[in-house]
């Protein structure tokens, strides 16, 4: 009919229009209808709605059935898969030749194979899956196929067990019943589970204790051939004080048969025959019975016993870890019988040395009172003949005003000249009296440098006219600590000494500082003093290229500027080459300011009085003559002396008495002073620096130089003793 409406020739648009005319009027008349007729349409309408739904709530069933059926298949499959790797798991542990058992991370057994605890019969048929930890350590425990050591219960036991399943690994042994052994090894696994492993190691320990037993047998073997190669007497003894071991040494020594030593003999027994038969004596053997008794640790025991015959016998006794002991006895009769025969011969040594030390006392005594004799002898000598040389002088000088002709004034003069050298000699001759006498006293005080060498200046430069020289002097304002009597003295001489050696040029005085303090020098253009020479001119009566006439001296100056700068505490050193002239230099010291903490000098009147106590020296001396009378020296100061020969010994002394010495002394021959050099040095690396001094007879400047930079002054030779006694006093003993 709608084909009969439409016609086919009409365009799109047109039977468009068409159709939409014909819908409307199909509306108007369905809603013309009954209300039946619209009930029944909304019914209709409702049916096919449920079926859309019930259609569409059956394809969503069908879907989740179909899920459910393959969920359910899958499950099933890895039921499957589980039960055939459990089957496999267990077949596996069942394979594996040691007691396998494996705990949850719940610490309940989860499955273990029929070795695990085969070994505990009674208990093996309750040890199942499903058990916790704790039971199963508490019914091992109770196994009478278990042995505990001694002392240990089966609830201790179980307690040690229980702390070792706290550790990640662990791992043991357990002695069972029938000689059986099983090492059990417990790890941990990466959920927290357990696995326990059971394995049966008897074989092995029976195998290492046959090892060990075979050992301990070539080990008796070997100790009993060395005991019976041995000097010594041995007697082993058990914790029961029975014989376990001997040699048949022991036996020759202590006098007894050897059908006496047997295996089990009693020490108690062989003491008491000994005893009886008096083969050795009562107190040394009741000396053994005492420690052999004591309760607790025994320390070891060392005494001579001496036997029958006066054999002298060296016992040592000393326990064992096990409460055991040994015995051992030596022979020392003749060690014995010479340190006896040393010790007699030490004391007549020592006898001799007391009445020589008193022989060498009494000639020392002598010594100085005859040298105090010679000394007051000079000095009174000297007093006496400047009385009638100061008259004689007295009586040329009113002659001069006489007139008298050119040869009797050229003979006053010429006489004038010669009583001022006699009346310098005999100042000089004092001047050495007064310094070897010891009781000369001397005053330090603040001095300036300055005007005390202006004045000797205007002294010497009259002189130096005549002699056509220049005598410089370079201004100072320096202090030094000095007494200014003698210091005076001591530059006089050392400018008269310049003067008297120098045909032409001149003499320099100056005053340097350096680290060491002041210093004044005194340069002169002499022809210089040879290296041999420069001991050998400052002892008394030694003139360099001595003349026949006494007019220009005795070669007592120099002598006086050593003695008084060692009374002072100063030093003088010489700087000087063959041909290039010659410099003396006076060390002062710090300036009189700087002073303050500068040790006191010794009393001359008793010098030794402020020395320390307790003080420790190393003396290192090749020249044993040289290093006994040192020693000597110090000794009597109250000064413990470690004297040897060379650095090697000095070394290895002070290393084996662990103690560093509060001084060193060192000994040094001309030539030989690098090697005192290198010992301070390996000292200063052992103990620190160590108060020091070198004793040479080289009195060249850079020796002097070269010590004072080492922290090892000089101390000239001969030693000045007051100068040792400066340097003793100033140290303290080192804290032991």
């Amino acid at each position: 009919m709608a084909r009969a409406l439409l016609d086919p020739a009409d365009t799109a648009p047109r039977q468009t229009e068409k159709l939409l005319q014909i819908v409307a009027v199909l509306m108007r008349r369905v809603e013309q209808g009954t209300d039946q007729s619209g009930a029944a349409y909304a019914q209709f309408e409702r049916a096919a709605m449920l079926e859309d739904q019930v259609r569409a709530r059956t394809r969503e069933l069908e879907t989740a059935l179909d899920l459910l059926n393959e969920s359910n298949a899958r499950l099933a499959a890895a039921s499957r898969e589980t039960e055939a790797a459990r089957r496999n798991l267990t077949d596996a542990i069942e394979t594996v030749q040691e007691g396998f058992g494996l705990f949850g991370p719940d610490d309940v057994l989860v499955l273990c194979n029929s070795r695990f605890g085969l070994q505990l019969r009674d208990i093996r048929d309750r040890l199942i899956p499903g058990m916790s930890f704790a039971d199963y350590v508490e019914v091992v425990s109770a196994s009478g196929h278990l042995r505990l050591p001694d002392g240990l219960s089966p609830q201790d036991w179980a307690l040690q067990r229980l702390r070792r399943h706290r550790d990640r690994s662990t791992s043991f042994t357990v002695e069972l019943t029938g000689d059986l052994w099983l090492q059990v090894s417990e790890h941990r696994t990466g959920d927290g589970g357990t696995v326990i492993l059971q394995t049966d190691v008897t074989d092995i320990i029976r195998a290492e204790r046959e090892a060990h037993g075979r050992m301990m047998d070539d080990q008796a073997r070997i100790v009993r051939a060395t005991l019976d190669h041995i000097s010594q007497g041995v007697c082993i003894f058990d914790a029961e004080a029975r014989l376990v071991g001997w040699n048949d040494r022991a036996a020759e020594l202590l006098a007894v048969s050897r059908t006496r030593f047997r295996q089990g003999a009693a020490f108690a027994d062989l003491v008491a025959r000994m005893m009886a038969s008096q083969r050795a004596d009562a107190q040394g053997l009741n000396t053994l019975l005492a420690w052999v008794g004591t309760p607790g640790p025994r320390p070891p025991l060392r005494f001579d016993m001496t036997r029958a015959g006066d054999v002298v016998l060296d016992t040592f006794s000393q326990e064992m870890p096990d409460r055991g002991f040994v015995i051992s006895v030596t022979d020392v009769t003749s060690e014995r019988s010479a340190i006896a025969a040393l010790s007699r011969a030490n004391e007549t040594l020592e006898a001799r040395v007391a009445d020589r030390t008193r022989e060498l006392g009494e000639a020392l005594a002598h010594a100085e009172r005859a040298n105090a004799t010679r000394s007051r002898f000079v000095a009174a000598a000297s007093h006496d003949l400047l009385q009638p040389l100061s008259a004689a002088k007295l009586f040329l000088a009113s002659m001069e005003d006489e007139p008298l002709n050119p040869r009797a004034l050229d003979a006053l003069a010429k006489t004038c000249s010669a009583l001022e050298s006699v009346e310098s000699i005999l100042d000089a001759l004092l001047d050495i009296s007064r310094l070897e006498s010891g009781r000369l006293s001397v005053r330090q005080e603040a001095v300036p440098l300055g005007p005390l060498l202006a004045r000797l200046h205007q002294e010497f430069f009259p002189i130096a006219q005549d002699r056509g020289l220049s005598l410089r002097l370079r201004p100072t304002d320096a202090v030094v600590l000095s007494d200014p009597v003698w210091l005076r003295r001591i530059l006089q001489n050392l400018i008269a000494n310049a003067m008297r050696y120098t045909p032409s040029g001149g003499v320099l005085v100056g005053v340097r500082r350096d680290q060491g303090g002041l210093r004044v020098e005194v340069t002169d253009t002499g022809p210089g003093i040879p290296a041999e020479e420069h001991e050998a001119i400052f002892r008394e009566f030694h003139r360099l290229n001595a003349r026949a006439s006494a007019s220009e001296g005795m070669g007592l100056g120099l002598a006086i500027v050593e003695r008084a700068t060692a009374l002072l505490g100063h030093e003088i050193t010489l700087d000087s080459r063959l041909g290039h002239g010659s410099r003396f230099i006076l060390h002062l010291g710090a300036p009189a300011q700087d002073n303050a903490t500068r040790p006191r000098a010794p009393d001359p009147r008793n010098p030794r009085a402020s020395l320390p106590r307790g003080l420790l020296g190393l003396l290192v001396a090749e020249d044993a003559e040289m290093r006994r009378a040192l020693a000597h020296l110090l000794e009597g100061w109250g000064v413990d002396i470690l004297d040897v020969p060379d650095a090697d010994e000095a070394l290895g002394l002070t290393a084996e008495i662990a103690l560093a010495p509060d001084f060193v002394l060192i000994d040094c021959r001309a030539g030989a002073e690098d090697a005192g050099f290198a010992l301070i040095r390996d000292l200063a690396a052992r103990y620190g620096t160590l108060p020091a001094r070198l004793l040479t007879a080289n009195r060249d400047e850079p020796l002097r130089l070269r010590a004072r930079r080492a922290g090892a002054p000089l101390l000239y030779k001969p030693v000045d003793t007051h100068q040792l006694e400066r340097f003793i006093a100033q140290l303290i003993p080192r804290a032991p």
